[in-house]
């Protein structure tokens, strides 16, 4: 590595040692972010006091309006520290409501599109059902603005996106992560207790990035840029997916490209990790980054 470069990561800000406000912060311009539903508004979760857990003044997520670029935008965060980014009932109304404004402010002569910066294992198991309708919820709403703005996802840290937020992340316009994130429906940890070590090497962190990181999924054509864990570089790629508008189709109602890249791959001789970009790509099925 040449000095140039040494200097050049030396001058990166990381993103993802950010928090969630902070996050939020960086990616709209300075001085126009507002929080809505703040920590002093105490909008917490009713449900985890009794079962012994101490509960969060903003329920782990950060709604922030201001705006991108110029251009109003809202910008959804979860706070990863706080319950391992798990998802409840006030934390999704939270993440659906601002979606849905958002939908409403653009029916109303100003377009709003939405980021989410998603650091989640899914639905927080302290709430259950209430959890997983919420998450029903989030989906439901990017499903109404992206019909009209670009919902742009973001998975920055190690964290990674997974259970039924991952379902949320696939229904994003575009999907912006960086190598060091993860995505993917089951956590490696889940898959391990649930089919056992043969099945999935939770402690195998080279298999996991393989599989779930950042450079697999865009190589794949389930996420759409890949970035450097660096605030200039996360906001420049965000503006980027914003500007770059409406796709031509949604890469979730790409039903048979999907379809192809599950028939390419043969259960009983699965392709090494390395060789699965290509044989989507052979298949047809790798997206297109739109």
């Amino acid at each position: 590595m040449t000095r140039t470069d040494w200097q050049a990561m030396l001058r990166r800000t990381s993103f993802i040692e950010l928090n969630a406000r902070q996050r939020a912060r960086a990616l709209l311009d300075d001085g126009s972010a507002r929080e809505l539903c703040g920590p002093f508004d105490r909008i917490e979760s009713p449900w985890l006091e009794p079962q012994g857990v101490v509960p969060q003044s903003d329920d782990g997520v950060v709604v922030m309006k201001g705006a991108l670029d110029g251009d109003p935008a809202v910008v959804v965060a979860v706070e990863q520290a706080f319950q391992g980014g798990g998802i409840g009932e006030v934390s999704g109304v939270k993440m659906a409501t601002a979606l849905s404004l958002a939908a409403r402010d653009t029916r109303a002569g100003t377009p709003t599109p939405a980021v989410l910066l998603l650091e989640t294992g899914g639905v927080r198991l302290q709430e259950a059902n209430l959890g997983l309708a919420a998450v029903a919820e989030v989906c439901s709403a990017i499903l109404e603005l992206r019909a009209l703005q670009p919902v742009v996802g973001v998975i920055a840290g190690s964290l990674g996106c997974y259970g039924g937020m991952s379902i949320a992340a696939a229904l994003c316009t575009r999907l912006i992560m960086t190598e060091e994130a993860r995505l993917g429906l089951n956590g490696p940890e889940v898959i391990e207790s649930e089919a056992g070590i043969e099945e999935f090497d939770a402690s195998d962190h080279p298999l996991i990035w393989s599989l779930d990181g950042g450079r697999q999924r865009v190589g794949t054509g389930l996420a759409d840029t890949l970035v450097l864990d660096d605030v200039t570089a996360l906001r420049t790629a965000v503006i980027d997916a914003v500007r770059a508008g409406m796709p031509a189709e949604q890469r979730s109602r790409r039903i048979k490209e999907l379809r192809a890249a599950l028939e390419a791959v043969d259960p009983a001789r699965p392709p090494e990790p390395a060789a699965l970009a290509d044989v989507w790509a052979r298949a047809g099925a790798k997206g297109d980054g739109r």
